[in-house]
């Protein structure tokens, strides 16, 4: 069964959805897929979460037009969100009322500055600590605290202790559907492709989350009847700053060596499913829990380590042949991290790794395609 077979029409019929509630009073808000932005939030107020509007990326258009609006040393996929809008061929950049920014580096604050200054979108800020200390998981939770505040100013709805527990609950079974998902990939021939996977973890950004439930229940059903026949092919752990919406071209290029992408770990553009909320107690402390102290954290986090151990986890837990590192121009913190991170990984696990570096250009595609094959052919 393909992903695509599950998935059309979605995404065609939820932009009519949209502007559907829009035109009834919903207000759309969108947000930079970084994962410290907690959705619950904005289903228990009765607005409408939409991630995906700021997740698209992989053209080269919406990059050169950034080049107008902020400076060229800013990473590639935050400086595609304003080009995005300004091409206006994304629909839902239209749509959005208030867009949440959490602040995690200069990239992403970038993002909210352009739209700040060249939108008429009201723009919403928090701060992101860069370390797992008592005092930035304090900081953290009065962040969202004040984002409550704005999105129940906004709304005219009170985030009632009820109304985040049910959300809470839709967003846990989501998270726990696209794990199962994830986890079917250990087998030696695992019965979803990584871009389907990375497709299904995309449109859950977009989708109504019911919808999405339901179509994640039947795909899981399917898939644990199925009997996979394909040959053995090497298997690739895909790691980075961010994969984007649309940005498949890794995928298609890792597929047509005859290699498989088994399991992906990236900081941005793909929703973390990993770390459940746990529903104890005060529901915005564990939303705080979830969101901040438990989650695997990206690149600029101090020290840095914990991520590069759960890579070499990950490598490990699903047996994979060897690592492509792919990352996009002038994310430093990931920059810096691959040049040591071959090191611990050779040390922990035996295996290489081959970094691909991506501006969203056409004519990168060529270069990659004969490094890809060359890697690959030496895992075979």
């Amino acid at each position: 069964m393909q992903v695509r077979e599950k998935t059309t029409g979605l995404l065609k019929n939820r932009m009519a959805e949209l502007q559907k509630l829009k035109d009834a009073g919903h207000k759309i808000v969108g947000y930079t897929p970084g994962g410290y932005m907690p959705e619950e939030l904005v289903y228990a107020c009765g607005a409408v979460p939409v991630p995906v509007a700021l997740v698209r990326g992989g053209q080269h258009e919406p990059v050169r037009m950034a080049g107008a609006y902020m400076p060229r040393w800013l990473d590639t996929f935050c400086r595609a969100q304003i080009g995005y809008r300004v091409l206006k061929e994304e629909a839902l950049y239209d749509m959005i009322d208030l867009l949440v920014t959490p602040v995690t580096d200069v990239n992403n604050r970038a993002i909210g500055d352009s739209w700040d200054f060249y939108t008429d979108v009201e723009v919403f800020r928090f701060g992101v600590p860069h370390t797992k200390t008592e005092r930035g998981l304090e900081y953290y939770f009065e962040g969202i605290g004040l984002l409550k505040q704005k999105l129940e100013e906004m709304t005219g709805t009170e985030i009632s202790e009820e109304s985040l527990r049910n959300a809470i609950d839709l967003c846990n079974r989501e998270r726990e559907l696209l794990t199962q998902l994830s986890l079917m990939r250990k087998a030696e021939r695992p019965p979803i492709s990584g871009r389907g996977f990375a497709q299904l973890n995309h449109m859950s950004f977009l989708v109504d989350k019911s919808v999405m439930v339901g179509v994640l229940e039947s795909l899981v059903d399917e898939l644990k009847q199925q009997e996979a026949s394909a040959p053995r092919k090497a298997r690739i752990l895909l790691t980075g700053s961010t994969m984007a919406f649309g940005d498949y071209k890794i995928y298609d290029l890792i597929e047509e060596t005859g290699a498989e992408v088994v399991i992906e770990e990236f900081a941005e553009g793909v929703r973390h499913y990993w770390e459940q909320v746990i529903p104890d107690g005060d529901p915005m402390k564990a939303l705080a829990d979830r969101y901040f102290w438990r989650r695997v954290p990206p690149a600029w986090f101090r020290p840095a380590r914990e991520r590069l151990d759960f890579l070499v986890k990950l490598a490990r837990d699903f047996n994979a042949d060897g690592v492509i590192w792919y990352q996009l121009m002038y994310r430093d913190s990931y920059d810096i991290e691959s040049f040591y991170f071959p090191d611990i990984l050779k040390r922990e696990t035996g295996l290489s790794m081959l970094k691909i570096e991506s501006d969203y250009d056409y004519a990168e595609v060529g270069p990659f395609r004969t490094r890809i094959e060359t890697y690959v052919e030496t895992l075979k």
